[in-house]
């Protein structure tokens, strides 16, 4: 195949680009406390973090068709392959250095490249068998998921009966469906559109296109590598400038209850986690914290300072 990109498809991956900085953005928001701390997890902003990883496994089979439908070119896919391998190692890499109790193992990436591997046979089958195949991946897991899949070596399998504590989960089940789908949707359309008709249909190669959604679209991978990084520095300068509104309220309580049971007075245990509150807000002492270690780390810190005046300088 020749190296001309199908506008459609650089659009289509542009959009979903867009969609998923606008996911992340939501995410972010909430970690930062300028959201709901559940916003993240409620079924609105799940199903739109799930559509948008259906879309690029989906488009990554469709890419797979246009590169290799007609007899597969090793040297390209080996080198495809090693690029996305490598990309899902730095992921792993950084996440476990930010995160390092929900590092991502199989995210996204990961899941691209195993599926990319299982797609082959399926490039050059008839398409209704990797439908069929796809199909198995997305419900299968409803039949064959078992306890004996906990195991945190087989987690990526996709067939546990608990979900792992990651910062982006895609198993082989049932995301690898999403990508032999892509393959068999685009396998029939280069059956219905034979040759000539799909030539004729892509006039406009996005090599020469003046649009910035399919400038994403062929930058996909290197946005989607840096844009964490720079969505993350970007609400860790914000917290720092302007921190989020705080309710000190569940905290003053927690902390009265921890000093009574230490034998604390009740003016004095009040006063004092009233100012711990106050001053970790005006001292900004917790902005851009992530580490809940380094956070109660800093926080008993400043408690010790209030116990030790009082607590009652405002």
């Amino acid at each position: 195949m020749s190296q001309t990109r199908w506008l459609a498809l650089d659009v289509a991956r542009g959009l979903a680009v867009l969609a998923m900085v606008v996911f992340h953005s939501i995410w972010d928001l909430s970690y930062f406390g300028y959201a709901p701390a559940n916003l993240p997890w409620s079924p609105p902003v799940r199903i739109f973090g799930h559509s948008i990883a259906f879309v690029f496994l989906f488009i990554a089979g469709v890419a797979l068709v246009l590169a290799h439908g007609g007899g597969m070119r090793w040297p390209a896919f080996w080198r495809r392959f090693a690029v996305i391998v490598a990309a899902a190692a730095l992921v792993t890499a950084g996440t476990y250095v930010a995160f390092p109790k929900a590092f991502v193992f199989f995210g996204i990436l990961h899941c691209i490249a195993l599926a990319s591997l299982i797609a082959v046979p399926f490039l050059l089958a008839p398409w209704p068998v990797a439908l069929a195949v796809g199909a198995f991946f997305i419900v299968g897991g409803e039949f064959l998921s078992s306890p004996v899949f906990n195991a945190d070596w087989l987690q990526w399998i996709g067939l546990s009966t608990s979900e792992p504590l990651t910062e982006d989960w895609r198993p082989l089940f049932p995301w690898a469906g999403a990508l032999l789908l892509g393959v068999a949707a685009a396998k029939l359309s280069l059956l219905v559109y034979d040759g000539r008709a799909v030539a004729s249909s892509r006039p406009y190669p996005t090599s020469g296109a003046k649009s910035w959604l399919p400038f994403l679209g062929r930058h996909s991978l290197i946005i989607y590598l840096a844009h964490q990084p720079a969505l993350f520095a970007l609400f860790l300068g914000l917290a720092y400038l302007a921190p989020p509104p705080t309710d000190t309220r569940d905290f003053v309580a927690s902390c009265e209850a921890r000093c009574f049971e230490e034998g604390g007075e009740g003016k004095l245990c009040h006063d004092a986690c009233e100012c711990t509150a106050r001053e970790a807000i005006n001292s900004k002492a917790l902005a851009g914290v992530t580490d809940e270690a380094e956070r109660g780390r800093r926080l008993n810190e400043i408690a010790e300072r209030c116990v030790a005046k009082g607590g009652l300088q405002r």
